[in-house]
């Protein structure tokens, strides 16, 4: 990720913290002007969106900080730390929700003023919508765990409105006020389950987890394209570590060729590399011809030799 990319990243991260507390208003406004759990636990769910957007965006600048003595890698892993701290909060909102629906299984009672409740409610979605399919995109082309986790679980929470909306509506028509409780914990469920993917995505960064399977093959074709000059490619490993990918393989030369010659191959490969992948970090050993081939193999045509 590149300077301007940093800057977009913190920009969103940054007007995530209004918005989130926006729609949070938003969402508690529809709740008392009906009095429905489910608006409720929607609102609820919102909360859990304005403590991450303010983890997410300190996490981002300390994440985006230089290498420095203490940390020689970077401090990229942050924003595992951020994504997971949201994942758990996700967990903790879906259980005050099946606290507050309980209440309501035993004592159902249709909402009241639903028709001014249910357009904020539905006002409310649009926005998220809108916002969580711009931190998606973004996250996804800057490589921002924290940014695609916020996304994730507001579009989750749009998913999540959308179901309130149909169930309210359904609990109106039909005079069946027990709906509204019983939504309420269906959209609990739904509430954890989001939050299980994004603590296992995250831990998954944590635990130094390879590329994706696309990026692996952008990787090893960069590779293949620029091996004039080799006689194999092996032991390829990779990690990503939020904005940055780690990237670490040994390449066989003739045992005669100079060290000059040899540099000037591993130079071509890694400009090749990132600008395939921007901001890769690199470690290549080179090794000589009599050398035994082990771990993952890159494989080339002879011609490229």
């Amino acid at each position: 990720m590149n300077e301007q990319g940093h800057a977009l990243v913190r920009k969103l991260a940054f007007w995530g913290i209004p918005f989130a507390i926006a729609v949070l208003c938003l969402k508690l406004l529809a709740w008392w002007f009906t009095g429905s759990v489910a608006l409720l636990s929607d609102g609820l769910e919102s909360t859990v969106n304005v403590v991450a957007a303010f983890i997410a965006y300190f996490v981002i600048r300390y994440a985006q900080k230089p290498a420095d003595d203490d940390h020689q890698f970077g401090h990229h892993k942050a924003e595992y730390l951020s994504a997971v701290v949201e994942g758990v909060l996700i967990v903790v909102a879906a259980l005050l929700i099946v606290k507050e629906a309980w209440g309501g299984l035993m004592a159902p009672s249709l909402p009241d003023a639903p028709v001014l409740g249910l357009a904020i409610n539905a006002f409310a979605g649009i926005l998220n919508f809108v916002w969580a399919t711009v931190l998606i995109r973004v996250g996804r082309k800057q490589s921002s765990p924290a940014l695609l986790a916020d996304g994730h679980h507001i579009m989750s929470d749009v998913v999540t409105s959308g179901g309130v909306l149909v169930g309210l509506v359904l609990a109106i028509m039909t005079g069946y006020a027990i709906l509204d409780p019983i939504l309420a914990i269906i959209v609990a469920i739904n509430i954890l389950f989001q939050g299980y993917k994004v603590i296992t995505h995250s831990l998954g960064g944590l635990m130094d987890r390879a590329v994706e399977p696309e990026e692996d093959e952008i990787i090893k074709t960069a590779i293949a394209e620029n091996s004039a000059g080799l006689l194999g490619v092996h032991d390829l490993k990779t990690r990503r570590a939020g904005s940055v990918a780690f990237i670490d393989f040994h390449v066989v030369v003739p045992s005669a060729m100079s060290v000059g010659a040899a540099h000037e191959i591993c130079d071509r490969l890694e400009d090749a590399i990132r600008e395939a992948v921007p901001g890769a970090v690199l470690a290549i050993h080179v090794e000589p011809e009599s050398e035994q081939a082990h771990g993952v193999r890159v494989e080339f045509q002879e011609a490229g030799v």
